[in-house]
């Protein structure tokens, strides 16, 4: 089945800036797949490549990687030459060291620091003089570095928790979903933290490999939802790669049925929300491709009825499956 949806807070976010600086952001909706009356259907969803090339255009028609939230505009390529000016690091330590100080160079650029001791690493990010209400930018900073540094050293870094300077938003619960550790809100500072032993891992990446890294990203980056290391995130893959009930991923995971279903419990999902949610982003992401009739693709995702399909997608949505791919 499909990868995870994306809400369409997270589309409506990423537009602020540019509606705010008086941009027609309906070309660059409809240039990435989205049609605008999407935006106002608080239930919808997009698929990560709709969500990529929204940003992409947005890049584009803006000329600005902040994508009008900073007090000035970070030029496109910019990120592109933090990765050229870091690739060539002996370590992870050092290229993050090296990637704040190129950052630092320009004025109204998002301030990040990282710190180190007691066998913790702390990635600290500042945005003095931003506008950023949804706090859409600030995740997005979250997401880039955590990820290009996992992708620097060839493996997963995961996060032992994030602490948010700011109130725990109305879309709190997509957080699991991009970050995946303990969560903090009102703290005094916005933090990542992760093992310390992650910054004297060397870099396993070089100029073609990055060539390759850069054809899409940080856009890409932002799309993805592979970095949960949670049972319910264990659970989902599962299902995804052809698991079908609680019993058999219980013995995956070398647990009891009961034990699992607690530990779902405890991170506020269940076996059932799990499936629905994955039937959930298949359909929304074969409705968008529309290569594949409505009959059958409630059939593929498990409907022995039609109208059994119909009403799901409708509690999913908050619309038909017809009316959702017309659109």
């Amino acid at each position: 089945m499909s990868g995870r949806t994306i809400a369409i807070h997270h589309v409506n976010a990423a537009l602020r800036g540019a509606r705010a600086s008086g941009l027609d952001v309906e070309p660059v909706l409809r240039a990435a797949g989205i049609p605008p009356r999407l935006c106002e259907e608080e239930r919808a969803r997009v698929t990560p490549d709709q969500f990529t090339r929204l940003i992409q255009g947005l890049w584009l028609a803006m000329d600005d990687e902040l994508m009008g939230f900073g007090p000035q505009p970070s030029r496109r390529g910019t990120f592109a030459m933090m990765c050229h000016a870091t690739i060539g690091c002996r370590s992870l330590g050092h290229a993050l060291r090296r990637g704040t100080a190129f950052y630092a160079l320009f004025p109204g650029a998002p301030r990040v620091a990282i710190d180190r001791g007691d066998g913790r690493a702390a990635m600290s990010f500042a945005l003095p003089g931003f506008d950023d209400p949804d706090h859409f930018l600030t995740e997005s900073l979250l997401v880039i570095w955590h990820r290009y540094s996992s992708w620097a050293i060839g493996r997963r870094i995961p996060l032992d928790g994030l602490d948010l300077a700011y109130p725990a938003p109305s879309h709190a619960a997509e957080y699991d979903l991009m970050f995946g550790c303990p969560l903090r809100f009102g703290a005094p500072t916005t933090v990542l933290t992760f093992a310390e032993r992650y910054l004297d891992y060397p870099l396993l990446q070089d100029e073609a490999s990055l060539r390759v890294f850069l054809r899409d990203s940080p856009a890409d980056l932002l799309g993805r939802r592979d970095y949960d290391s949670s049972v319910g995130e264990q659970v989902r893959r599962m299902l995804t790669h052809g698991t079908t009930t609680l019993d058999a991923a219980a013995a995956r995971l070398a647990v009891s049925p009961q034990t699992l279903r607690r530990r779902l419990a405890a991170e506020g999902t269940s076996f059932r929300a799990l499936k629905d949610q994955l039937r959930r982003d298949a359909a929304i992401e074969a409705l968008s491709r529309g290569d594949e009739s409505i009959e059958d693709l409630g059939r593929r995702l498990g409907f022995s009825e039609a109208s059994a399909f119909h009403r799901a997608f409708r509690r999913w949505t908050g619309d038909s499956p017809g009316s959702y791919r017309g659109r």
